[in-house]
Formats: C-alpha cells, sequence, structure tokens
C-alpha cells in the first residue's frame, strides 16, 4: 500500500522523503539522548562514590580521635556552629564548644567506640548533606568505675563545608544487642 501511496504522490508533482531515514535520524537522537544521560549517571555515580569515600573518611577520623581522647582531632570533624547538635542519654547538647566540654568530661574515664563498620551506610540527602548509620558498641565507664558496653545505633548527619565535610549532629540510640 505504501508503494500505491508514493507511487501517486509522484504522478501529482509531490516529492516525499523516504520514512526510512526519517525513523534513523529519530533512533539516533534518541541513542545521543540515551548516551549523553549514561554519561551524567555515570558522573552523578562517580561524585556520590567521592563523596561516601570522604565521609567515610570524617567517621573514621572521628572514631579515632574519640578511641585517642583526643578534643582536638574530634573538634576538626565537627561543623563549628550552634546548631550542632548532640543528644546524649536523652539530653540535648547544641554548639561545638559544649559538644567538646562534654567529650572532655567523658574522657576522664573510659570512652571507647567500636563501629562494626561492615555495617555502616552512608545515604546521600543531597549534594552537600549525608547521613550515617553505623551499629556501635561504646563502652563507658565514670572515672575509678568499671566500664560497661552497651550497643548503640549511631546515626550522625554530615554537610560538606568549606573545609570538608563535617559532623552537624550525633543522635546515638540505645539498642539490644543482637
Amino acid at each position: 500500500m505504501a508503494g500505491l501511496h508514493s507511487c501517486f504522490l509522484r504522478e501529482r508533482g509531490v516529492v516525499a522523503a523516504p520514512a526510512l531515514p526519517a525513523a534513523i535520524d529519530r533512533r539516533n537522537e534518541v541513542k545521543k539522548y540515551a548516551l549523553l544521560l549514561s554519561i551524567l549517571l555515570g558522573l552523578f555515580h562517580l561524585a556520590h562514590a567521592g563523596a561516601e569515600d570522604d565521609i567515610k573518611t570524617v567517621f573514621d577520623a572521628f572514631v579515632a580521635a574519640q578511641n585517642a581522647h583526643d578534643s582536638k582531632a574530634v573538634s576538626d570533624t565537627l561543623h563549628d556552629s550552634p546548631n550542632f547538635l548532640w543528644i546524649t542519654r536523652g539530653t540535648p547538647i547544641w554548639g561545638k564548644e559544649a559538644a567538646l566540654k562534654r567529650f572532655e568530661a567523658l574522657y576522664q574515664g573510659t570512652w571507647r567506640l567500636e563501629p562494626e563498620i561492615g555495617a555502616l551506610k552512608v545515604l546521600m540527602l543531597g549534594p552537600d548533606t549525608a547521613q550515617i548509620f553505623v551499629p556501635i558498641i561504646f563502652t563507658i565507664g565514670a572515672p575509678g568505675q568499671t566500664a560497661q558496653p552497651t550497643r548503640f545505633l549511631m546515626n550522625q548527619v554530615l554537610i560538606k563545608t568549606a573545609e570538608g565535610w563535617r559532623v552537624s549532629s550525633l543522635l546515638p540510640i540505645p539498642a539490644p544487642a543482637p
């Protein structure tokens, strides 16, 4: 039927382009857009992978500094803001300086963090905001008292600042042993 239609058009002096090249042009356009989308998704994935690695590095530094009882190194991982929030034992501690004072008091006794690194999850909430979730054992004891290991589900929100990723909030939730 298409052949009859083409003959009819030619007899009337109407020149029509064959349908096949137009279809090929549309397919080529679709392929171009699909390739562009694939490239953009690949770049997005690489950016996320890089950010996740950076965030894990900050978390590792936070844990190492905590276990070393190194307030200066802990300070370097925290967001310097009055809106920094750490909720500990049901009490909110606002601001980086207040949090550092509390850490220093805890360092007088036993204070050790042992995260289950294999269970660590980084959730990218946006290009400059992420959440970390990791089960963790806190070994805590007042000076002169026996330390008790307690399991928590650690949640941290990190934000990307001009200095790099920093912890903006800490929310350790007590959890039963597995």
